[in-house]
């Protein structure tokens, strides 16, 4: 009689196994490394098109602050907006400048909406169509600049995730 209970309580804790794992998901996640990665990215894009300055921030999927760097001669605000810029791209999963462009185009009154930044200059951050992240860089030459910094940035990880597979 015991084996029979055995085997019953085997395909029990199977059974339940198999309905907790139906029940979540796989999710890539961004470490302290990989938003090092971005931000390095970015500063050499920085480099590169010789920005007279940026703030770059990285945060995680629910728009936590990883990492954040204000290369010299950057407006000290630059590191709070670049914050913002990445929160909003990651919360929205969208690019800011979508928000900025439907702004200026008379929807103001999303400019109420509390911790948003819709200035161009943020990026999420996607790895295998997940979004792990944002970065969002300010204090570039334009807007047009900081969000291509914001770009090179984001698009480290794409590669390193690219070249793993």
């Amino acid at each position: 009689m015991k084996p029979i209970i055995s085997a019953l309580s085997m395909v029990t804790m199977l059974t339940l196994a198999t309905v907790g794992w139906a029940q979540t998901v796989q999710k890539k996640g961004l470490t302290l490394e990989g938003a090092k990665k971005v931000i390095a990215a970015a500063v050499a894009e920085a480099k590169n098109k010789n920005a007279p300055g940026g703030a770059i921030a990285v945060v995680d999927e629910g728009g936590n602050l990883v990492a954040v760097e204000r290369l010299d001669n950057t407006f000290a605000a630059g590191a709070n907006i670049s914050i913002g810029k990445a929160r909003t791209a990651v919360l929205f999963k969208r690019p800011t400048k979508f928000f900025e462009d439907v702004i200026n185009k008379g929807r103001t009154a999303m400019t109420t909406l509390a911790d948003f930044t819709p200035l161009q200059g943020g990026i999420p951050i996607l790895v295998d169509g997940q979004v792990i992240g944002a970065v969002g860089v300010s204090g570039a030459a334009s807007a047009q600049q900081d969000e291509e910094l914001a770009i090179a940035g984001a698009n480290a990880l794409a590669t390193t995730s690219a070249q793993a597979k």
